[in-house]
């Protein structure tokens, strides 16, 4: 049958492809075979170069994958040895080989300064524990590491890379080794000097891209955590408790960028998350935390971009959320859903413009020489039960001082001089105050121009606020939507007091008052506010006190019913000062 054009050529295409195929297995069979034949004639010829290729390939293969056990080093783990010299050895054997995981298993491993370096990821096993040498002269300065409060280390990086401490373990500082009852006499009106060369449990200096994760803490002679000028900065899941030492602290950032620290324990002494210089990009989320003096501290520099959310504050005194700054450019921080239990403060701004370290600005090298401001402070979802007065915890085995200034305290925002604190807000706010505020707190008018710490602002004596609930000065741009003040004892002082506050907006304040206190609110110099659907909860001498220079006052709707005077006026003030429409 004759074949059509077309099957014809699909025929020649059939043709031509086996024809391919087997020129291709012909030079294979003819070509390739013989010439594979003789390498791996070559190859079997020398074993030894044969195993030299496999080692080769295989160490490629596993750079930086590789697990340096430190009882392959010689660590012993029996509690005694120092066993310094053999992890030491095992993390530069893992930085010099490209990195990969040191492995500390069970045992306790007693060591002294400890550098980790590059691409070094430290696993402690569940029951794997590092544990400080009790022993002075095993500790030495991070090389590379400044000097500020103090440089003595367990362990540290200085200038590395990607490094991660992580795993069930324990880093154990054996800090009550170094317990003498000194502490580093940086806390207010202290004569200076101090005990500055015990180990701190960790210091990161200059690092970027660094993970912890899972891991306890505890126990440090000093501060738990430094880490200072480090970028890339992630925290997951540690434990920290550290009571054993004064200046025992949680963390201590200084000048880092992109730091995020989530699902975390930390119990103290000392300040819980110091934020201190430039710190910027920085998240807290779904943390835990309790300490005698402050959970979230911030002190001069440019603190900038900070978000702190759904944290759960307790027994925590001198201040939970505390703003201490001189010369600084802080701006954009956010703290949410936050439950405060039995604290004091619970919540101070203090602002001088002064680059004086007696303002509580911290670490002077961080002041910047421009233009300085505190701005854009927003507080939202906060609850929280304050105490009388501060309590020791009975697990620090040594008194804590309390200063008289912390006893009977509020929400303070503190801005001296010509500076102010500008664009603050409090939206659905909570907050149930012990009270006991006497008359002579509620009668004191000359406060000190002091933005120190929190509790530096009401001494000298009487000490504490005039205000159970707030206290503000020098503030522009103020805004409190849905809070509630609640006291539970007697008391005699106003709930709030605006002291030269300008250009603020209160809606649904919801507001104890006394019969026992002049007045529920005191206005003093004063203008630009608007109370709009205001509630007093109980009776009241009289809602409204206003003084000196106040003016564009408006109170508009609400019901303060409860009060026997609506508005009194004191030295300075007029009916032309208020605008009343209930």
């Amino acid at each position: 049958m004759k074949k059509t054009p077309q099957e014809l050529e699909n025929g020649q295409e059939k043709s031509s492809v086996v024809s391919d195929a087997l020129s291709r297995r012909q030079w294979l069979g003819r070509v390739s075979f013989p010439a594979i034949a003789a390498v791996g004639a070559s190859v079997m010829a020398s074993p030894a170069l044969a195993a030299q290729s496999f080692v080769q390939n295989s160490a490629d293969a596993n750079s930086g994958a590789k697990v340096y056990n430190i009882k392959d080093f010689g660590a012993k783990g029996d509690g005694k040895t120092l066993d310094t010299v053999a992890v030491q050895q095992a993390i530069d054997a893992c930085t010099k080989d490209g990195g990969g995981m040191v492995l500390v298993p069970a045992g306790s491993f007693v060591i002294g300064t400890i550098e980790l370096k590059s691409n070094v990821a430290l696993h402690l096993s569940t029951q794997g524990r590092l544990l400080g040498s009790p022993d002075k002269k095993d500790y030495r300065a991070g090389k590379g590491v400044p000097e500020g409060n103090g440089n003595i280390v367990l362990l540290y990086a200085a200038n590395a890379d990607n490094i991660s401490i992580e795993g069930r373990g324990t880093i154990d500082g054996n800090g009550v080794a170094f317990y003498t009852g000194q502490g580093d006499n940086t806390g207010p009106n202290s004569p200076g000097g101090g005990y500055f060369d015990r180990p701190h449990l960790v210091i990161f200096y200059k690092c970027n891209n660094l993970l912890l994760r899972d891991t306890f803490f505890t126990k440090s002679a000093y501060h738990c955590f430094r880490i200072l000028h480090c970028e890339q900065v992630n925290i997951d899941g540690i434990r920290i408790y550290n009571r054993v030492n004064k200046n025992n602290d949680g963390f201590h950032f200084n000048s880092c960028k992109y730091v995020h620290i989530t699902n975390c324990d930390v119990r103290c002494q000392d300040d819980a998350c110091a934020l201190f210089g430039s710190n910027q990009f920085v998240t807290v989320t779904n943390c835990s935390f309790s300490t005698r003096w402050s959970i979230f501290r911030f002190g001069g520099g440019e603190a900038q971009n900070i978000a702190v959310s759904n944290c759960l504050i307790y027994e925590t005194y001198g201040c939970p959320i505390k703003i201490s700054s001189g010369r600084a450019r802080l701006e954009n921080l956010t703290f949410s859903n936050i439950i405060m239990r039995n604290v004091t403060g619970p919540i101070g701004i203090g602002f001088s413009g002064s680059a004086n370290r007696s303002t509580g600005a911290a670490h002077a090298e961080n002041q910047p020489a421009e233009e300085s401001f505190v701005r854009n402070i927003t507080f939202n979802g906060i609850r929280a039960t304050v105490v009388s007065t501060p309590v020791n915890h009975p697990d620090i085995p040594f008194d804590v001082k309390v200063y008289p200034g912390e006893q009977f305290s509020c929400i303070t925002l503190n801005a001296l001089g010509n500076n102010f604190i500008e664009n603050v807000s409090f939206t659905d706010v909570h907050i149930t105050y012990a009270g006991g505020g006497s008359k002579e707190l509620a009668a004191k008018r000359d406060i000190p121009q002091t933005a120190r710490e929190y509790f530096t602002v009401w001494d000298p004596e009487p000490s504490g606020p005039p205000a159970y609930g707030m206290y503000a000065r020098n503030v522009k741009g103020l805004t409190l939507q849905n809070v509630r003040f609640e006291y539970q004892n007697a008391e005699a002082r106003s709930a709030i007091v605006f002291d030269n506050v300008h250009d603020a907006a209160v809606s649904n304040l919801s507001v104890q008052g006394s019969a026992e206190a002049e007045s529920t609110i005191r206005m003093v110099n004063s203008s630009e506010v608007l109370f709009a659907g205001t509630r007093l909860l109980s009776p009241a001498r009289a809602f409204m006190k206003l003084e000196g220079s106040s003016a564009r006052v408006t109170v508009d709707g609400g019901d303060i019913s409860k009060a026997t005077k609506p508005v009194i006026y004191g030295p300075g003030a007029s009916e032309k000062s208020l605008k009343l429409r209930v």
